[in-house]
């Protein structure tokens, strides 16, 4: 143990010597700051998790770009040094480009492939009524890197609150925001949060958002209330928002404003269109439906923990009920264990329909985005993970799913190959 001890001490004096003389900027993943990324961090990593190694400048060692150093960025180096990812996740965060002044108060034309549901044109939020304020703390921020569709990035919402002038209430743990920065720099959101109002009533919000870049980030929430009660208002208005995000202090912003009294064919004349490349694939809004599939081999076989419902009832796109994922495992091909975060945001409306967004991490720290959906007896799964991940395979192979099967405190699932 004595030489074990005296071993660490020389190792960390050694690695601090470096560090004090080398003059170059550091970079990430080079925790003793000697310009090169090896087996020396890796060890000084895992003391540093261990609490036996200080690092004073925590950006060398947040390579997933969050914010804080952990053990997911211990996976990302580790990854590194296998030879499995040539860059980090931090090192691909692109900058948003400066906001162009002549184009801030132009009508905002959505690409075909993601209309955020108004195809006419985004006009900017704020010529609009202020409805209400989302101001939320992230639990987690995930840099995916690279995947089909562009540079992928998920935010976990932890906690939140809601003001506007008839409303006020929190938000839900376990919101799901997903960011695509594709190449043009274009950005594209899709944003999931569930709102428990002072009252006692749920609220479900599901956002497109698209920019041609992130300081003019245009969100269109489409927001399910009861049909019936103190806020069947809602169900009258026609809104837009406005999302600010600080990976940083994870924190995010949402401003939704009402437009509904305004005409955006009065804007067409000062307009700008989003475009994307034509050599990357679209990202889906809706979940991928079968076409004379069966069953093959047994993939993977998951238990999904579950919370309480969180039901909307009645409202304009059917009857919603919200059960959120608070954790569980995956086995088979891929051992993986499930996150807190996202939910089944299933309609109970005939033919009722499951729609669960959630995520994995896999055994290694790969996080892999995972939509499951479809009518009962037809579900579903569809997977999103960085295109040079050992698990690339998920991207474009096909699956199918069986229904859930109830167990104590969640459901066990299982997915198959799928056969022509």
């Amino acid at each position: 143990m004595k030489k074990i001890l005296i071993s660490v001490l020389v190792l960390i004096l050694f690695a601090l010597s470096i560090g004090i003389v080398n003059s170059e900027p550091v970079k990430r993943g080079d925790i003793n700051s000697d310009g090169d990324i090896n087996s020396i961090d890796f060890a000084l990593y895992k003391l540093y998790l261990l609490g036996g190694y200080q690092i004073n400048d925590i950006t060398v060692a947040d390579l997933n770009g969050d914010g804080s150093a952990n053990s997911i960025d211990y996976g990302y180096l580790k990854l590194y040094l296998l030879g499995r990812i040539s860059t980090f996740p931090a090192d691909e965060i692109s900058t948003p480009t400066p906001t162009i002044p002549q184009t801030e108060n132009a009508l905002l034309i959505p690409h075909k492939s993601w209309t955020c549901g108004m195809p006419e044109g985004i006009p900017k939020p704020e010529i609009g009524k202020l409805v209400f304020e989302v101001d939320m703390k992230l639990d987690m921020v995930y840099n995916l890197g690279e995947t089909p569709y562009g540079k992928r990035q998920v935010l976990v919402v932890k906690s939140g609150t809601v003001e506007g002038e008839r409303i006020k209430g929190t938000v839900m743990s376990g919101g799901l925001d997903f960011q695509l920065d594709i190449s043009n720099g274009v950005t594209e959101v899709e944003q999931i949060l569930v709102i428990k109002t002072d009252d006692g009533r749920y609220m479900y919000i599901r956002s497109a958002g698209t920019g041609l870049n992130q300081n003019d980030l245009r969100m269109v929430p489409d927001i399910e209330v009861p049909k019936n009660g103190t806020y069947g208002w809602i169900n009258n208005g026609k809104y837009v928002g406005r999302r600010i995000v600080d990976t940083v202090a994870k924190t995010m912003k949402i401003r939704v404003y009402d437009i509904s009294g305004i005409d955006v064919k009065n804007y067409s004349d000062n307009s700008v269109t989003v475009t994307k490349p034509e050599n990357i694939p679209y990202q889906p809004w809706d979940y991928r439906k079968a076409n004379g599939e069966r069953k093959g081999n047994v993939f993977i076989t998951e238990f999904v923990q579950l919370g309480e419902s969180q039901s909307i009832g009645e409202n304009k796109n059917g009857n919603r009920n919200i059960i959120p994922i608070t954790g569980g495992y995956v086995t088979g091909s891929i051992n993986a264990k499930i996150l807190a975060a996202g939910a089944d945001y299933q309609n109970l409306s005939n033919p009722m329909t499951i729609d669960a967004r959630y995520l994995w991490q896999t055994d290694d720290g790969e996080i892999i985005i995972v939509r499951n959906g479809g009518q009962f007896g037809s579900l579903v799964p569809t997977f999103e993970v960085r295109k040079d991940s050992k698990y690339s395979f998920l991207n474009t192979n096909l699956y199918l799913s069986s229904d859930p099967s109830m167990g104590a405190g969640g459901v066990t699932i299982t997915f198959y190959e799928s056969r022509k």
